[in-house]
């Protein structure tokens, strides 16, 4: 997982080196040979080269036109972040920039159109969900947009600004009782049994089981972040909630370089943590943290690409949230603060100068009144 680094190679001159490679007048090897370079940067070149040539070919995405919201979610910027982690060579991938303001909205989006374009959903259709408020704000958008209807199953600690949001977009929102067991048939992995028995005409895209969630992230989530860190990335960290976010992009960047370090994160409370080292499935226990975590295996969580896993308390979710908000003046979500814990625990324990990767999932203006907001922390026994 060394990064390697190549001097006295002009873009000039690599791209010349490369043309040589596509034009078949010399391989990979040869060329790595000759000019003693590691096939690997020579890989990694490569890459960059036909990644420009698509993005020229795409147009320039700044200047685009969307024929509709949907069209615009994706494509979102890496930021370093200096500030929190001056030491390393550290990214995160701000997904609170697509339309409804989380990296929900690519799962969303990919799960409506593949059941659209195969028939299991129908305009006029109800798409049923159980969500913590970002999936269901991604399928609200898409029903708005394709004459769907929407219910969604929420978990009664969901913040009021998703709640709000949800109804904005027309969404019918059925809330959860946290403290209900697992084996409980009113519970949050449960409910849905019910919800899609009882309505007639219904899609369930099942995003904590069905694959295609994860398929959404290896199709654009993996690529980005390949392309824009040009190969170079010796660590990727991420929240696990439904497991589609670190399944899809550790599965795509552990193709292109399987040497990459995958770390996943969830909270006290959560049964992934200790489902990874163990196969066993522990006790819950309550938790805050919206968006990671659950009280049950599911089937989206791969756990054969995961490489190490940490266990987050709720309060240092909060504190590095905020962290982030004061420091990078970068507003996100209580999983976004789990995110860089976890980076800077990855990278304590890895030893050693790395580039690393992680995701922030949603933005801070879903949590004004919970965890941006010092009387309800102070509630919650989270206050610094």
């Amino acid at each position: 997982m060394t990064t390697r680094t190549v001097t006295r190679w002009t873009v000039a001159r690599q791209e010349a080196l490369i043309l040589e490679v596509l034009r078949g007048e010399r391989t990979l090897d040869d060329a790595a040979e000759a000019h003693e370079l590691s096939v690997e940067q020579l890989v990694a070149w490569r890459e960059r080269f036909l990644a420009g040539g698509r993005r020229a070919l795409q147009g320039d995405r700044a200047r685009r036109v969307c024929d509709s919201i949907a069209d615009a979610v994706g494509e979102t910027p890496l930021v370093r972040l200096s500030r929190v982690i001056p030491d390393a060579e550290v990214f995160a991938k701000v997904e609170f920039m697509n339309p409804m303001g989380s990296i929900k909205d690519r799962v969303a989006r990919h799960m409506v159109r593949q059941a659209a374009l195969d028939g299991r959903l129908e305009r006029g259709d109800v798409i049923v969900e159980s969500s913590s408020g970002n999936t269901a704000l991604g399928l609200g958008m898409m029903a708005r947009l394709g004459g769907y209807r929407c219910k969604v199953a929420v978990r009664d600690r969901t913040s009021a600004e998703k709640i709000n949001a949800l109804k904005a977009l027309g969404v019918e929102v059925v809330l959860v009782a946290s403290d209900l067991p697992p084996e409980h048939p009113e519970s949050y992995n449960r409910v849905m049994e019910r919800i899609v028995r009882e309505t007639p005409d219904c899609y369930f895209p099942d995003q904590h089981n069905n694959r295609e969630n994860n398929q959404a992230h290896y199709l654009t989530t993996g690529p980005e972040i390949w392309e824009q860190m040009e190969g170079r990335i010796d660590v990727f960290v991420a929240g696990v909630g439904t497991g589609g976010t670190i399944g899809g992009v550790a599965r795509y960047l552990k193709e292109k370089d399987p040497s990459i370090h995958v770390v996943g994160v969830d909270p006290v409370g959560s049964i992934f943590s200790e489902y990874f080292r163990s196969r066993t499935v522990g006790q819950p226990g309550p938790y805050l943290l919206e968006g990671l975590g659950d009280e049950t295996p599911i089937e989206c969580v791969e756990f054969d690409l995961i490489d190490d896993f940490f266990q987050i308390e709720d309060r240092q979710a909060f504190a590095c949230a905020r962290e982030l908000a004061s420091r990078e003046a970068i507003f996100a979500g209580g999983s976004s603060g789990a995110a860089l814990w976890a980076t800077r625990q990855a990278l304590a324990k890895l030893g050693r100068p790395a580039r690393a990767v992680t995701v922030f999932p949603d933005s801070g203006h879903r949590y004004l009144s919970t965890i941006y907001n010092d009387a309800w922390l102070a509630s919650k026994g989270c206050a610094a």
